[in-house]
């Protein structure tokens, strides 16, 4: 997709997630909303879903696609990387990602969004696979952050 299409995609979406997100404080209504949002308005979206901290396991939540893997193993693949660097990762190739965990062979590309709370905590991740190779990119990646972000606003600050 061109750059600017795809930042002009971006920005519809966000602008309809804050209308959106402005209905309910709930946290799960609230992930459900965008992960359902960005999985039906991106073609290349093959699962779309948040992975939230639970007791220090990363615990599936809302999501779109095929079945997940309900707990992420401790300290491997790309959600867990995310969390502990702190930054978006994008990733061309899962296969050739160390310790990547396949829910679904289908997958061959991801982005993982670190989820903050109001005071900058992570709780989780938003987590994005492609089935085609090099799907994400930069614009993704900012576009996506700033989607993110509105998790941590309440209703009346959207």
């Amino acid at each position: 997709m061109e750059s600017t299409k795809k930042q002009g995609r971006y920005s519809r979406i966000c602008d309809q997630l804050r209308a959106l997100l402005k209905k309910s404080p709930d946290a799960d209504a609230r992930m459900a909303t965008i992960a359902a949002v960005l999985h039906h308005k991106l073609d290349y979206f093959f699962w779309t879903g948040f992975y939230m901290l639970r007791e220090g396991e990363l615990v599936v939540r809302c999501y779109q696609g095929p079945v997940a893997c309900q707990v992420l193993e401790k300290g491997r693949g790309v959600c867990w990387a995310a969390i502990e660097r702190g930054e978006t990762i994008v990733v061309e190739d899962v296969h050739l990602f160390p310790g990547h965990i396949a829910c679904d062979s289908r997958s061959n590309s991801e982005i993982v969004v670190p989820v903050r709370d109001a005071r900058g905590v992570i709780t989780g991740v938003l987590d994005i696979d492609s089935r085609d190779k090099g799907a994400f990119d930069q614009e993704d990646a900012e576009g996506l952050e700033k989607i993110i972000a509105l998790l941590a606003l309440s209703p009346e600050m959207l």
